[in-house]
């Protein structure tokens, strides 16, 4: 049965998802929003039939051991029989400096190694198109397969056998085998040089990055392997970072809520560049300032949506895909997201948070200028005019529009600001401006959205339902960590969306039912509020906890089931990486205390 126990290997343009055997279950091409090739993760067959997997199988196997390799994206699993024969597959997708630029072609590359005895291999490529409704057709060269489909040509060049390959038969492994699969394109050397080159010089650039990082003195692997994650979801070549790499893995069985999340989320976006900033990793910042100011600038009249494709586009048709089940057989399996339809109002203060640190952080290549206020000033007006307005909040609820706190909140964020990066430009006037926006919004929530029977801010203006993403008021600044209400705020959800150990983001009905299992980040969210309250200690033994949730690989899903600790939803899901991140820095005894 498919669980989401895996390993991602991506560069920035294609990221596959590999099972605990070495099969690639999950990878779209040419990017992360396109056609899955390899989609078994949402099919129900045995893999003698399975459409869309890439599977490298020992005859015989009985155990199989998976690590990447350390600081690296690049992964080595191992496989054993029972005669003694045992084999080793490295995973490459690869990613280094050539030419003074990222190099980050759109292949996979698969070495396979003899470890001990006489293994017997089979690989069975059966790269899938439109969505898994039909299998490419085949035309083979000396030393390569063609797959032709209806809307990409991809090819596999190998220096192992042909016959082999397109028949799935078993062959003795008695030398390495490199697997280069990817564009339709002519190899400019012997695969094997290629493959030896590529999985080299990938591990040395990840580890190059890795020693750039600033990390916390505690949890360092964890937040290493998270960084590395979150920068395999940036897409290079136009800035914009993806939620999660998968569609349609559903929150909870059966429960309908099957997303596809291989967009662009300006939410999620800025809080990822956000933790990798504070990490140092400062260019992923950069690019996705640019593609957000992208966004903006064609937005003209319209209002800004939550979510665009990674290309910038506006359309995200949501459609469901009738050849493929569902993970689990829990479809629908959604293609495109109707959520850019809906007027989420906290994108307006997501933007420009994001834009905030280039004003203010001297290690960047380019700092941000009076034009670029201008247009953020923009963007601000909308804020203004939109913080008392009802929306779908950030949980994109489908069912009724209300004035959302979150909104609001993120609404003051936008106008404060503004207000710093004018005093920065020693604009004056727009900074005695914006502050007056700011404080405008400030007095609407004070008024409206805290619940004095509740002794709570609540989800909504006027309301009294309670909602997780009040856990960030300290965090945006809204609030000061010694503000009573804070504290308040914090009991408040700790006695009615706390199950167990974690926090649910809220437990009201909506469009699809009373939620059944915890948004993973929300219990982050909790983590960083008890740090601020000085329980330092209940931060860091629940935290460690969550870090116990993580898969073999230390990667995170976006949903919990709190009564197993199952992982639901989908994956790699960055909202939770990010979480991990910002409470290990949050968290972590500094360096020139530790013992």
């Amino acid at each position: 049965m498919r669980n989401l126990d895996l390993a991602l290997v991506g560069n920035g343009r294609i990221g596959l998802l590999v099972d605990p055997e070495g099969t690639v279950v999950w990878g779209c091409f040419p990017r992360f929003d396109g056609d899955a090739t390899f989609c078994a993760l949402l099919d129900t067959a045995p893999p003698a039939t399975a459409r869309g997997l890439y599977a490298i199988e020992l005859v015989g196997s009985v155990r199989a051991d998976q690590e990447y390799v350390r600081n690296t994206a690049v992964l080595v699993t191992r496989l054993y029989d029972a005669a003694g024969g045992a084999i080793e597959i490295t995973d490459c997708a690869p990613r280094f400096l050539q030419f003074g630029r990222v190099f980050q072609p759109t292949t996979l590359v698969r070495r396979l190694r003899r470890l001990a005895g006489n293994p017997r291999v089979v690989v069975r490529l059966r790269p899938a198109s439109s969505f898994g409704s039909e299998r490419p057709a085949t035309t083979v060269g000396s030393n390569h397969i063609r797959y032709v489909g209806a809307e990409q040509t991809l090819r596999l060049t190998t220096d192992g056998s042909l016959t082999a390959m397109l028949e799935e038969r078993s062959f003795l492994l008695d030398r390495d085998v490199a697997l280069l699969f990817g564009a339709d394109e002519t190899a400019q050397a012997a695969p094997a040089e290629i493959a030896r080159r590529f999985i080299e010089e990938t591990t040395l650039y990840w580890r190059q990055w890795t020693r750039s990082l600033a990390i916390p003195f505690e949890w360092q692997g964890a937040v290493i392997r998270a960084a590395l994650t979150l920068q395999q979801n940036a897409y290079d070549d136009t800035g914009a970072i993806i939620a999660a790499m998968t569609t349609s893995i559903p929150e909870a069985p059966d429960s309908g809520r099957n997303w596809d999340y291989r967009y662009c989320w300006l939410r999620d976006s800025y809080f990822v560049v956000d933790a990798l900033n504070r990490l140092s990793a400062t260019e992923t910042m950069e690019g996705y300032l640019g593609y957000v100011v992208n966004v903006a600038a064609g937005v003209g009249d319209r209002p800004l949506q939550p979510v665009y494709r990674i290309n910038g586009d506006a359309a995200l048709a949501e459609s469901a895909v009738d050849a493929l089940p569902g993970y689990r057989g829990m479809g629908p399996v959604r293609i495109g997201n109707d959520a850019h339809r809906q007027i989420q109002n906290d994108v307006y203060g997501s933007a420009i948070l994001a834009a905030t640190h280039v004003f203010f952080d001297e290690r960047l290549t380019t700092l941000g200028d009076a034009a670029l206020f201008e247009r953020l000033e923009g963007l601000g007006r909308r804020a203004l005019a939109a913080h008392d307005q009802p929306d779908a909040g950030l949980w994109e609820l489908r069912g009724a529009a209300r004035v959302h706190t979150f909104s609001s909140v993120m609404c003051w964020a936008a106008c404060d600001r503004l207000a710093r990066i004018a005093a920065r430009l020693a604009l004056p006037e727009r900074e005695a401006s914006w502050r007056a926006g700011a404080e405008r919004i400030r007095k609407f929530i004070d008024a409206n959205c805290w619940n004095e029977r509740r002794q709570s801010f609540v989800a909504s203006a006027g309301g009294d339902t309670l909602d997780a993403s009040m856990l960030l008021l300290a965090d945006l600044g809204f609030l000061g960590a010694g503000d009573p209400r804070f504290a308040a705020t914090v009991g408040a959800i700790e006695r009615e969306l706390k199950r167990g150990d974690f926090i649910f983001r809220y437990v009201e009905r909506d469009d699809f039912g009373e939620p059944a299992h915890a948004f993973i980040v929300c219990t982050f969210w909790y983590v960083n509020a008890l740090a601020a309250l000085g329980r330092r200690d209940e931060a860091r033994a629940l935290f460690e906890r969550l870090l116990a949730c993580r898969n073999r690989h230390g990667l995170l899903a976006e949903h919990l089931d709190t009564a197993t600790g199952e992982q639901w939803g989908n994956f790699v899901q960055t909202y939770s990486m990010v979480g991990l991140i910002t409470a290990a820095i949050r968290l972590s005894r500094p360096w020139d205390a530790a013992p």
